[in-house]
């Protein structure tokens, strides 16, 4: 904890500003709040939601992890602790104040939703590769973070 006196707009927008720290074995890893658009940014975290805020976060992540895989594959999501199986992630959602929800198929084709209580929010987000017939893999996290932008 710091001993530093801040202002009250100073410390308005450290609480709207989010955090993250993170360190990679490789050069070149970026961390998810540096791509944060200005629509997260301006809400203080204390005014959101769980929900809102976990999905926003994960909206990130999702977007961050897209940025490293080539043209062969697309984002899904590994159950933590199950058999369930993967999720290729076609939507996301949340209804507050405290759940997220995946959209999506599993490897089987299989129309797949996840309703996930934020306490219990677990995520495993993995490359699969898309389907031969689609000539571009589907990017669902710019997707996702362009629809922040529109709040």
């Amino acid at each position: 904890m710091s001993d530093e006196i801040m202002t009250t707009a100073e410390a308005a927008e450290a609480d709207a500003m989010p955090r993250c720290h993170e360190v990679h074995t490789r050069e070149g890893r970026t961390s998810p709040a540096a791509a944060a658009p200005e629509s997260v940014k301006a809400k203080p975290v204390g005014q959101k939601s769980p929900a809102e805020w976990a999905y926003e976060r994960l909206i990130l992540y999702i977007q961050n992890f897209e940025k490293t895989l080539d043209n062969e594959h697309e984002v899904a999501m590994g159950f933590v602790g199950g058999d369930a199986g993967v999720l290729k992630i076609e939507g996301m959602g949340y209804f507050d104040p405290d759940i997220v929800t995946f959209y999506g198929s599993d490897t089987s084709g299989n129309k797949t939703q996840l309703v996930q209580h934020v306490s219990q929010l677990s995520v495993i987000l993995r490359a699969l590769p898309k389907p031969r017939a689609q000539a571009e893999p589907e990017r669902i996290g710019f997707r996702l973070a362009a629809d922040l932008e529109k709040d």
